[in-house]
């Protein structure tokens, strides 16, 4: 591909994968490790997108407890999520398609807030690993780092310089506010989708530039321009 082929960056978790069984059950894994209850999956899924360290912060004050307890509720989802990820993660129906669809037009890399030891293995687990020319991610121990500095590391490798014009051919798709704000402030364009964690409304909010419901939407919109 040349220089000037667009690049399009997505988020993993809620985007590209299912993750919701994996990460509830670790959280709640992590909070009886800590002592506390175990909480209903659904009531965790809004914890899936922002780094985890903040998650056990807010679950701990939650709990009237320590937040500084939450490097230690890090560790124990660590201690499990390495296995459990591989078994209770399952590709969202219809993105393995869309991403050979798009594989032969854009450029695509992957900008996540897991750790890329835990990110890289579920991709080649899920079979989609072969559509990615790179996984951007923060360190193990960067726990609060900001998406956007893994988004910038990944425009970096892609070629897309500091150029207005340049940054926004490029995309950054996710499905929560964190992604489009990772977007916006590095100057790419950014889309929604509705099929992960966050809804509609929480995406205008963000707002993305576009937003879609079905992930065969994204084929005309991210090669079209």
């Amino acid at each position: 591909m040349g220089e000037d082929v667009r690049t399009v960056f997505f988020d993993l978790d809620g985007c590209l994968v299912d993750s919701r069984a994996a990460i509830a059950h670790c959280i709640n894994h992590a909070l009886t490790s800590a002592g506390l209850p175990r909480r209903a999956e659904d009531a965790l899924h809004r914890y899936i997108g922002p780094p985890l360290l903040s998650t056990f912060v807010e679950l701990l004050l939650e709990d009237g407890r320590d937040p500084s307890g939450a490097h230690d509720c890090v560790a124990a989802y660590r201690k499990v999520y390495g296995e459990v990820s591989l078994e209770r993660t399952l590709v969202v129906p219809g993105v393995g398609r869309v991403l050979e669809r798009l594989a032969g037009e854009v450029q695509l890399a992957v900008v996540t807030s897991k750790p890329a030891e835990f990110a890289q293995p579920i991709l080649v687990s899920v079979g989609l690993d072969r559509w990615f020319g790179g996984v951007f991610a923060p360190p193990l121990d960067a726990l609060e780092e900001p998406k956007a500095e893994a988004l910038e590391r990944a425009l970096a490798w892609a070629g897309v310089g500091s150029d207005p014009m340049q940054r926004a051919d490029a995309w950054m798709c996710g499905d929560r506010y964190h992604d489009i704000g990772a977007g916006r402030a590095c100057g790419t364009a950014t889309v929604g989708v509705t099929w992960g964690i966050g809804d509609r409304a929480e995406l205008e909010a963000a707002r993305a530039d576009a937003i879609v419901d079905d992930p065969a939407d994204l084929v005309p919109l991210l090669t079209t321009g």
